[in-house]
């Protein structure tokens, strides 16, 4: 016989979305409590509330062609979001995925120009694992620097960064090698079986996102279904006490570094095959940054990242039209972004303010019963 009791699928289905509810009602409280503060400053500025916020939720949803931009602008903001997530779980900070995707990008777009004869099931994975192993290799100096010499890794990514930026702005100068006769400071295009087609009629939507979706699935089964998962995120709650415990502390550490820039790498390949077709100067408009405030939304979750990577997507979709119908200044949306953030970085957690009030409460209740005792034994 098992000793195991067995739970009914019923049970463990309920017990699944109660444990998923309390994760999102945080996020969802910074939402509610961001479009507050920015209703009032919509209010003080002289516009329409009311319309500035059905504009921002039409022009992401409201048709298909909305919805299609929203999934678009979400898409690198998930690789970036699922970089930045991966290294945090390992006890990195690492605010390199900006670099890690532009050197992903421009990688893609000079494969992407190589070999047309191939067909697209197999030219577009060789373009994205270009991407992703640059990037991958991108990360790997700040891992090897922090490991071997204690280099703090946000000052090595940081200047990295600014490598990155430089060294593709230049490969695509006047005198640049992957030029190659463009008139523009860009690669040339890709070959167009490399280019994700739409999927719907009217909608500029393609399989990019739900590309997205499966990695961050992948990364989930990673994380916490394998062996080295366990051991970067064990990593990442105590290294002394992951070390004391057998595990290879800096082997860990490179993993995730090199995993984290890999996906950063392939955001950025991605947006090549997805949007652009090329690389050119100012590639990025900061989606490695935007992907930090992404991964705290999400908790730091594959899950959690996908609805926030959508949710800023939407919010930088339904801008333009919030600007055009009520007159909203379009850098709003940043605010918004930044008040979601604030809230959530805040640590003002509605689940820990209940759970404290529980155990004041129950701690009180014990103190009355103990003093109700004492009194009768007097």
């Amino acid at each position: 016989m098992n000793s195991k009791q067995h739970i009914p699928l019923s049970l463990k289905i309920r017990s699944s979305l109660i444990a998923l509810a309390k994760k999102m009602l945080d996020p969802v409280v910074a939402i509610f409590l961001a479009l507050l503060v920015g209703s009032v400053i919509i209010t003080f500025t002289g516009d329409d509330v009311v319309l500035a916020i059905s504009s921002l939720v039409l022009g992401a949803f409201g048709n298909l062609r909305s919805l299609g931009q929203s999934f678009l602008a979400a898409t690198p903001i998930l690789f970036t979001g699922l970089a930045f997530a991966v290294a945090y779980r390992s006890g990195i900070f690492n605010i390199g995925a900006e670099g890690q995707f532009l050197v992903g990008a421009i990688a893609g777009a000079y494969v992407g120009t190589l070999f047309s004869h191939l067909p697209a099931f197999i030219y577009i994975p060789i373009v994205l694992a270009s991407g992703g192993i640059v990037g991958a290799l991108w990360a790997f100096l700040p891992a090897i620097l922090k490991i071997k010499l204690g280099v703090h890794e946000v000052i090595n990514v940081i200047m990295l960064n600014k490598i990155a930026l430089y060294l593709t702005n230049w490969l695509v100068s006047v005198d640049g090698p992957f030029r190659q006769g463009s008139v523009q400071p860009a690669t040339p295009f890709v070959c167009e079986v490399v280019r994700l087609q739409p999927i719907l009629p009217k909608s500029p939507m393609n399989v990019g996102y739900f590309i997205g979706i499966v990695v961050a699935y992948l990364m989930y089964l990673i994380m916490w279904k394998t062996s080295s998962g366990y051991q970067m995120r064990a990593v990442g709650y105590n290294m002394h006490a992951a070390k004391f415990s057998g595990i290879n502390a800096e082997s860990s550490i490179v993993k995730a570094f090199m995993i984290s820039g890999a996906l950063a790498g392939i955001g950025g390949a991605m947006e090549i095959c997805s949007v652009f077709g090329r690389f050119y100067a100012g590639f990025s408009p900061g989606y490695g940054f935007e992907g930090i405030a992404v991964s705290l939304l999400g908790n730091n979750h594959p899950a959690g990242i996908i609805i926030s990577s959508l949710l800023f997507g939407a919010l930088k979709t339904g801008a333009m039209r919030m600007q055009i119908l009520a007159g909203t200044n379009v850098n709003l949306v940043k605010v918004l972004q930044a008040l979601i953030i604030f809230f959530v970085a805040g640590k003002w957690s509605i689940t820990e303010l209940y759970a404290r009030y529980k155990e004041k409460k129950r701690l009180s209740d014990r103190g009355s019963v103990a003093n109700s005792q004492k009194g009768e034994n007097q």
